[in-house]
This record gives C-alpha cells, sequence and structure tokens, in this order.
C-alpha cells in the first residue's frame, strides 16, 4: 500500500502539472485551430490521465477523461474543427479532472459527482458536427444522441496504441487496463462526502487549494542539478583552504568564521546530495518485464522478487547500473535457471526464482542478484578459458575454484554452445564488469552447482564528494576513500622490530590474532625499491592503515597519516588512466593537487587478492587451492608441547580458527559443525581429545573425498619451502635449524 501511495502522489503531481499546461494549450488553440501538434500534445496529456487512471482504478476520472479523448480524436484527425462551444467543454473538462484530482489528494478517494451532464455534452459535441456534415437537414432531437450507442462509437474511435504513462512505476498503461485493474483498492479505502459544485458544461473555476501535492514538489533539469553539485563541490574545496588558513592564522575571529562557514557549506553539500538521491527501484523497474519476456522465449518459468527497492543512489550511478543489471538479469535468466522439467527431476520447484536485493554496508551500496539455478560449472569454464586460449593449461589447473569463476569475466568468454539472440557472442560480462568498476564499483561472483550463482555489486552512494584519509609517503599527500578504511595502527620502533614478521617472502603483523598482509605504499608506487627482511622496520615508527579489499583486509604502511577531510573527486586525465593504484585526484586546501589512492587497485598489484600460497596463507586462510605451487612447501606448527612439527602444505584444505565452546560430542568423537557437515577432531599431540579451556583453537581441514577432518595444530610458526630442509629420517626433518616431526594428515584421518 505505501508503494501504491506513491505511485499515487507522482501521478497527482505529473496531471497538476498537465492540467496548467492544457488551459494554455486549449486557449492557445483557438488562435490557431490548425496547430496540428499542440493538438495532438493535448490528446497524448489527456490519454496518459485516462490511462492511468484506470491503472489507480478512479473509474469515474477514466470515464470522464475517456469521453475528452474520444471528442479530441477527431479534432485531431482533421474531422472536426475546434469552435468555441467545443473550447468551452474542453476546459469544464479539464477543471472537472482538475476537482476530481483534489478530492483524491485530500480524501484518498474520488467524489461522489460523476459529471454525467458534462459526459453528455462532450459526447453530443463529437456526434453533432459529425451528424451535420452529409446534410444541412440532418438534426439530432433534442440536441443530443443515444449515450449508450455513442459509448460504443466512443470505444471504437479511442483505439489507439498507448503511450508510456510517464510516471515512476514504469508501467505502460491504456484504456483497457481499468478492467483489469478495478480490483486494486483505492489508497485510503474511505467514504468521501464531497461539496463540489457540479460541471454544466461551462468552464467553471477550479477549486482552491492551499496544500495541493504539486505545491510541494518542483521538477529542476538534471544539468542543473549537476552544475549545483558541481559548485558545492568547488565550495568544499574553498572551505578546506579557509578552513587551513584559519589554522595557521592567530586570529579568532577568522576561525569563527571559517566554523560557521564549514556548517554552512556542510548543510548545503547534505542537501544538494539528497536532490540527486533516488531510490533504486528505479533502475529495477522493468527488470521484471525482461524476466517475463526472456523467460517466455527460454521457456522456463521465472518469479521475480525484490528486497530493498527504497535503497537510495546517487542519480549518475543508478543511470550507470541499469545497462550493467539488465545484462546480468539475462544472463541469470539464460544459463543459471534450469527449465521446469530440469529443476522438477532436481527436486527443486518447477518455478525458478531471481531475487534481486540492495542494502547499505559500510558507507557503500550493495546489489546483488541472486538466482536458485544450477550454478556456474568450473570445470567447464576451465576448459572454456583454455579452449579459447584466454589462458594455458598449467595456469588453469593452478586456480582455485573462484579464480575460475572469474574468467566469465574475462573479454571474449561464453559457455553457451551456440550464438543466439540472447548469449554466445563472448561479449557483455566484461562490459559489465568495466561499467560496474568506471563508477568505483567492484563486481564478485559466487557460485555453488546446483543451488545457485550471486553476483553481488559493491557502489559507492555518491562519486562528486566523500570522506577521506589524508596520508603523506615521501613527501607527497595521497587521499584513501574512508569506505574502504577500518581501522588505524601505530607500532612504535621496538614494537614493529618484534611484531613484524616475514611468513613465506610476505610481511605481515598479527592483529588481534589474524595475520595481517602489509603492503608497503612507497614500494608499491615505485619510490624505492623492496625492502629487506631485516629494514621493515628502519623507521621510528610504523604507521599501518588497515583496509578492505573485496574480502580481505590488509595493512598499507604509509610514512605519515594527517587528518580526515572531505574530498571532491575529480576524473584522472586520459593518460592516466592505465595506472590501476589511483582513482582520481583531488585539490587540497592549499591549492596542491593530490592523487586518490584505489583500494583494490593497490590490493591486486600487491598481489593481496591473489589465491598464491602465501597470500591466500596470510590474507584469506586459504592454502592447498593453489594446484601445485604449494608441492614442497611445509606448514610448521607448535602442538602445544613446545616441539615442532610439519605438514605438507599441499595436503591442507584450509587453515581455521574455533571457539572451544562450538565443540561437541558425537559418543567419544569431539565434532565441529562446519559447513553443513558434522567434522571429527583430533590433535597432533598423540591425536587425544581438545582442551575445552583453551577457549580458541587453530586447526587445519584435511578432505579425506567424501568429508574433511579437523586437526588441531596449536600455533602456526611459519611456512617453509623444501629448501634448507635437511632429512634426519622418514619420521623427522630439520627445519630452520629445528628437528620438525613430519605429520601424514592421511594417516591421522585414516584412524578416526
Amino acid at each position: 500500500m505505501e508503494m501504491l501511495d506513491e505511485i499515487v502522489s507522482e501521478f497527482l503531481v505529473e496531471s497538476y502539472e498537465s492540467l496548467d499546461q492544457l488551459d494554455l494549450d486549449l486557449m492557445a488553440l483557438e488562435e490557431s485551430p490548425d496547430d496540428r501538434e499542440r493538438m495532438a500534445s493535448i490528446f497524448r496529456t489527456i490519454h496518459t490521465i485516462k490511462g492511468t487512471s484506470g491503472f489507480l482504478a478512479f473509474p469515474k476520472l477514466e470515464k470522464l477523461t475517456h469521453v475528452g479523448e474520444s471528442l479530441l480524436v477527431p479534432l485531431r484527425d482533421g474531422e472536426l474543427t475546434l469552435s468555441q462551444e467545443i473550447a468551452n467543454s474542453l476546459l469544464a473538462m479539464v477543471d472537472a479532472v482538475r476537482s476530481m484530482l483534489g478530492s483524491i489528494e485530500n480524501e484518498g478517494s474520488e467524489s461522489e459527482d460523476s459529471y454525467d451532464e458534462l459526459i453528455q455534452e462532450l459526447e453530443r459535441l463529437k456526434t453533432a458536427d459529425k451528424a451535420a456534415a452529409p446534410t444541412d437537414d440532418a438534426r439530432i432531437d433534442d440536441g443530443r444522441v443515444d449515450a449508450t450507442e455513442d459509448t460504443v462509437n466512443a470505444e471504437e474511435t479511442s483505439r489507439v496504441i498507448p503511450e508510456p504513462v510517464p510516471n515512476m512505476t514504469g508501467i505502460a498503461t491504456d484504456a483497457s487496463a481499468s478492467s483489469a485493474a478495478t480490483s486494486i483498492e483505492s489508497p485510503g479505502g474511505v467514504d468521501v462526502s464531497t461539496n463540489q459544485t457540479e460541471s454544466k458544461g461551462a468552464s467553471s473555476a477550479p477549486p482552491s487549494s492551499n496544500n495541493s501535492v504539486a505545491d510541494s514538489t518542483v521538477r529542476i533539469d538534471v544539468h542543473l542539478l549537476d552544475k549545483l553539485m558541481n559548485l558545492v563541490g568547488e565550495l568544499v574545496l574553498a572551505r578546506n583552504q579557509i578552513m587551513q588558513f584559519s589554522e595557521e592564522a592567530d586570529d579568532p575571529g577568522l576561525s569563527i568564521a571559517s566554523q560557521r562557514v564549514n556548517l554552512i557549506t556542510t548543510e548545503l553539500q547534505e542537501g544538494v546530495m539528497k536532490t540527486r538521491m533516488q531510490p533504486i527501484r528505479n533502475a529495477w523497474s522493468k527488470l521484471p518485464r525482461v524476466v517475463r519476456d526472456l523467460s517466455q522465449s527460454c521457456g522456463k518459468q521465472v518469479q521475480v522478487k525484490m528486497e530493498g527497492a527504497d535503497t537510495e543512489l546517487d542519480k549518475t550511478i543508478l543511470e550507470a547500473i541499469k545497462d550493467p543489471l539488465t545484462h546480468i538479469v539475462r544472463n541469470s535468466i539464460d544459463h543459471g535457471i534450469e527449465p521446469a522439467e530440469e529443476r522438477v527431476r532436481a527436486g527443486k520447484p518447477a518455478e525458478g526464482t531471481l531475487l534481486l536485493r540492495a542494502f547499505h554496508e559500510g558507507g557503500q551500496v550493495i546489489i546483488e542478484i541472486v538466482d536458485d539455478g544450477g550454478g556456474i560449472g568450473v570445470e567447464r569454464v576451465r576448459a572454456k578459458a583454455v579452449e579459447k586460449e584466454l589462458i594455458t593449461e598449467e595456469q588453469a589447473a593452478a586456480m582455485s575454484d573462484r579464480e575460475a569463476v572469474q574468467l566469465i569475466l574475462l573479454p571474449g568468454f561464453s559457455t553457451a554452445a551456440k550464438v543466439t539472440n540472447v548469449s554466445g557472442r563472448g561479449v557483455g560480462m566484461d562490459v559489465v564488469k568495466t561499467n560496474v568498476e568506471k563508477i568505483g564499483g567492484t563486481l564478485d561472483i559466487q557460485s555453488v552447482p546446483g543451488a545457485g550463482t550471486t553476483l553481488r555489486i559493491k557502489i559507492p552512494l555518491t562519486l562528486a564528494i566523500v570522506p577521506a584519509l589524508v596520508v603523506t609517503c615521501e613527501g607527497d599527500r595521497y587521499c584513501i576513500p574512508q569506505v574502504s578504511l577500518l581501522e588505524l595502527v601505530r607500532l612504535e620502533r621496538e614494537r614493529a622490530c618484534a611484531e613484524i614478521e616475514v611468513l613465506h617472502s610476505v610481511p605481515v603483523y598479527r592483529l588481534r590474532g589474524q595475520l595481517l598482509p602489509l603492503v608497503y605504499l612507497d614500494e608499491e608506487l615505485g619510490l624505492r625499491p623492496a625492502r629487506e627482511p631485516e629494514s621493515l622496520a628502519e623507521s621510528d615508527a610504523v604507521n599501518i592503515v588497515v583496509l578492505q579489499a573485496e574480502d580481505h583486509q590488509f595493512g598499507l604502511v604509509v610514512g605519515q597519516i594527517n587528518d580526515t577531510q572531505e574530498i571532491v573527486v575529480k576524473p584522472l586525465g586520459k593518460h592516466l588512466k592505465s595506472v590501476g593504484v589511483y582513482a582520481g585526484s583531488t585539490i587540497m586546501g592549499d591549492g596542491t593537487v593530490s592523487l586518490i589512492l584505489d583500494v583494490l587497485g593497490i590490493a591486486q598489484q600487491s598481489h593481496v587478492l591473489s589465491e598464491h600460497a602465501g597470500r591466500a596463507f596470510i590474507g584469506s586462510n586459504i592454502v592447498g587451492d593453489d594446484g601445485g605451487s604449494s608441492q614442497g612447501s611445509y606448514l610448521v606448527v607448535d602442538p602445544g608441547d613446545g616441539s615442532r612439527a610439519a605438514i605438507p602444505l599441499s595436503s591442507v584444505a584450509r587453515l581455521e580458527e574455533i571457539v572451544t565452546s562450538d565443540i561437541e560430542h558425537c559418543g567419544t568423537q569431539q565434532v565441529v559443525q562446519y559447513r553443513g557437515e558434522i567434522m571429527p577432531l583430533v590433535t597432533l599431540s598423540d591425536y587425544g581429545q581438545v582442551d575445552a579451556m583453551a577457549g580458541t583453537v587453530s586447526l587445519v581441514v584435511y578432505n579425506c573425498g567424501d568429508h574433511n577432518v579437523g586437526v588441531v595444530v596449536g600455533k602456526v610458526i611459519d611456512i617453509e619451502s623444501q629448501i634448507g630442509v635437511t632429512e634426519v629420517d622418514q619420521d623427522s626433518q630439520i627445519i630452520a635449524g629445528r628437528v620438525t616431526r613430519m605429520v601424514d594428515l592421511a594417516r591421522i584421518a585414516s584412524g578416526i
């Protein structure tokens, strides 16, 4: 009902504006009756009001505008000539429509007056001149015609192709919509008593209303909004300069004035930004029709569900994602959801479901397109990528399933068996990814074979002005958007030397028990060569900016952390577009230009998002999925008794940390619920029981084919390569100068 009220409100605003223009057009048409363009405009306006009123179940309004439209048809086609009598009746109809709209707005339903006399007058005028045209002797009894017969003629005359209704519903309506819409409850649903004056065919004064919905709404050209946004952006830059000068100057008066300017600028910025915000349903409105038509052409049954349609986005972003969303939906119907027969055989409902979900998270808007189809065949994707020579067989074998799924975003990639009007041309998803990244967003694909696929789009709320953290590196200032910022960490020299370690050639810092890979900004920008392990903490203090890139966290080491401020994003020049570590530029308070860092680009360039053994172990806690790159490497652990144990990295599926309170018992076996299955637990210390008083424990997940086994490993020490390992005997080796027991996970699992 809330959405219906919003649609009615929008209908009222547009109709009031159209009626005001109709008054002017009809009076101008009296001066030049041959103005066909103006007559066509009048007809379209009445036709639109009629169609929408039928859709919204306002039958009296629909009937009146339908008869008026029937009179306008011969006028538009040149069969009738506009006379003063016809003009008066049309103006009376406009006033009556305005009165009925006022009743709908104020009372929630139509008035009791049906304007029968005005309707009969409009019908008489339509047929009077046409009946008089063949002979001068033709007359109409009592100046009227049979209303029933003329209604039939009006129906036949007004069968024109309907035009889309320009409202927020995105639904084209016509006269036939009334029959299907009569079951819709009128907004408000209350009886109305009205004192509207009856129209006698002559123009009457429109009802006065001091609280019309149209009076509280102003339509502004989007180009004017863009200009205002640009001016506010320049004002923000000037505000930043004034604030910087006031901090440096010892002038209380200037400080007070600058604070006042700061407050006004902030409020003005928020107000202008709100004018650009629109609900995402504006981009979703056409998707149900796309799903309906495409599912029928593909012979499938699909329903659409929407969650979070009121989530607001900047208008420029909303326009930018319309095409990507349409393409994703088409792909979900064509490639994702199976035909009804196949779904029934798989134990699913015959009708598939496509869920559109939008919500705010961490200063960003998350849009998810979820289908319950068959998922993405990872092996088929690998084979197709090799066949199209997009990757080599070695690269395909070394890829994790998640990396393989992302291959569908490559240019020229398609798994379609043949080219159709929907798919198979190898264009589309790469364009979707490019368009999403152009607005500062990211695209992620997650798929479960047999269960469905989720495409997640993360995009910023607005592109013009963003809060950012200002940092310094090698004397230059850089800006980091706060949407990616998690926290700030400062390590003094002694702590940095003790707590920054190197695992598998990757510098890491243990933040609250989690290994955080470190990326040095000066190295990534090419300002200095890579550091040696012994010089990682060469400065007096280490400043770490903890950032989030997709679902990975990493620490960006910078020279100095300055402050936070709102910056105006300026696009980069074409010559810098290929530099992936920059997202744009901005002008600082002192007039200098600073570059805005692209957190995702830095994460990709530094391989934080890659699935290679070292990065995967540190960043995502996934090891062993690198298809052989971990062969010959060992995970070195302390089982808890001060000794050392080494596990071949190639046999490790995942490294997890669990809370001991989650451990349960199945008979004498300790188990834990893990990814929908019951996973047995053992320890490296004599394969015994887990100490329930330990709080949390680290365990290695070993895959036994049809089930997993969790091996509690105590404390993770390091990842060591086979180089420098001295074999002592079959069960032990010397690794990093320590005698280390070799662990065979297969033997442990077989004993359970």
